[in-house]
């Protein structure tokens, strides 16, 4: 973060200081334990706990400010509302920073990965600011956009949305060089109500673009590349097309990860993502066409895509435990996502030659699709040959299976009680654990590995 006055701070958010001026050096934080030295703290009020209650650990940490709705011990900045003064810093910062490139990444499924994917390929380039997880509200971009100072040449940020015009909000605080969607998918529909809903949500994005930035379409679904004529300016496009600005060819899936051909304006390279699953192809192009945007070389796009691991926690991470597979991708799950998930999945089983097992929850936010969605994965889980759906809280998944399936269903409730299906797994089995966020089947894949350790304590592998 730039540094800056706390009455200065004051005058920017229209806010009241008591206590006496200091400078402030670091980024804002919500956590009083995250505080650090020349921090300002916001003092959020939620359901179940009041920020107000913790400035003075906050300072305890470091901190030498606080954002709050009244006046507390500690030097703070009295507002209305917090998270709108944290917008109006945030859209200060940027105005402070005109060279600093910054590029805001929306769509239904992939942000994540591609952040991180795209965050590896920046880094090894220039000093780079990207989110941790996925920070991507009204809370999460404008502090990720403020932990940026002079010497930050690209700042990535995530744009998640829970009501048309929050991603036109962001956009105007952040004022993106680069606008990137990269599809429209069903992920969050039971809120918007229609996949049309999701589309012009996610169009925000193009649309409150200036006509000198960028924006970059995936061609992933039939209404992300319509939102070309929203923007006047440049667009690029990527995908698995002739037609793609930036495209993948000859494509080869080898354990479980895609290795292909990036073809751009700029030439042809080699790439091997180290991520599994086909799925990461779309990430991985998203990723290599903003960095074309940026002029950066097809070498080193191809090289740092190549190199590039997950660092956000339960996606897809692979865990390969005394010979067998766990891919644990229980942070979120969407209809999308979920299909990703067991295509990889079946490729994995293919290649190791064991048995393979979908320990799937439920998916939420899907309103009046969530039982038609459930019942078509399993089917798809029936047809990628997948040996056994352990269904967890869901049976939604396998309500009428077609007799002549050869797959073996189970139905839990509890997530110990499908922890005991390990006694029936076997050294070269594949396990995929996946579920929406509020199901928590992390924990279900905690309990597969050490349950499997040790029932397997001889023979290291």
């Amino acid at each position: 973060m730039i540094n800056i006055q706390a009455s200065k701070i004051a005058e920017i958010v229209g806010g009241q200081l008591h206590g006496t001026d200091v400078c402030v050096t670091s980024a804002p934080v919500f956590n009083s334990k995250a505080a650090k030295p020349g921090s300002i703290f916001l003092a959020l009020v939620g359901e179940n706990s009041d920020g107000h209650e913790f400035v003075a650990d906050a300072f305890s940490h470091g901190a030498v400010l606080a954002f709050t709705t009244r006046e507390v011990d500690e030097r703070c900045v009295v507002v209305s509302d917090v998270i709108s003064a944290l917008n109006l810093l945030a859209a200060h910062l940027r105005a402070c920073l005109p060279n600093l490139k910054v590029i805001a990444i929306t769509g239904s499924q992939g942000k994540t990965t591609t952040k991180d994917l795209l965050n590896h390929v920046l880094s090894t380039v220039a000093p780079t600011i990207a989110p941790a997880g996925n920070f991507n509200n009204e809370l999460g971009a404008p502090i990720t956009l403020l932990q940026c100072d002079e010497n930050t040449k690209y700042c990535i940020l995530e744009m998640g949305a829970r009501h048309l015009g929050d991603i036109a909000k962001l956009c105007k605080m952040a004022k993106p060089d680069i606008g990137t969607v990269l599809k429209v998918g069903t992920a969050h529909i039971g809120e918007f109500g229609s996949a049309e809903a999701v589309a012009k949500t996610k169009s925000e994005m193009i649309s409150s673009l200036p006509d000198s930035a960028t924006a970059i379409l995936g061609q992933y679904d039939k209404y992300t590349p319509e939102m070309r004529s929203l923007h006047k300016g440049s667009v690029v496009t990527f995908g698995e097309t002739q037609s793609a600005d930036v495209r993948a060819t000859d494509i080869e899936i080898r354990e479980g990860r895609a290795h292909f051909d990036l073809v751009t304006p700029a030439g042809r390279a080699s790439v091997g993502l180290r991520l599994a699953g086909i799925h990461q192809v779309a990430n991985a192009l998203a990723a290599a066409a903003i960095a074309t945007t940026l002029d950066i070389s097809i070498d080193v796009i191809a090289g740092a895509l190549s190199t590039a691991e997950m660092h956000s926690k339960w996606r897809m991470e692979i865990h390969e435990v005394k010979g067998i597979v766990v891919i644990n991708d229980a942070y979120n799950a969407s209809p999308e996502s979920t299909e990703a998930a067991l295509r990889t999945l079946a490729l994995f089983g293919q290649e190791r030659g064991g048995q393979t097992w979908a320990f799937l929850g439920k998916m939420h936010e899907l309103g009046e699709s969530a039982i038609p969605a459930h019942a078509r994965l399993g089917t798809l889980a029936s047809e990628l040959g997948i040996d056994h759906l352990v269904c967890i809280c869901a049976d939604e998944y396998a309500p009428h299976l077609l007799a002549d399936s050869q797959m073996t269903v189970h139905h839990y409730q509890k997530k110990a009680e499908a922890a005991e299906l390990v006694d029936q797994m076997n050294q070269g089995d594949v396990l995929l654990v996946k579920a929406s966020r509020a199901e928590k089947l992390e924990e279900l894949a905690d309990l597969i590995i050490e349950k499997w350790k040790i029932n397997n304590v001889e023979g290291d592998i």
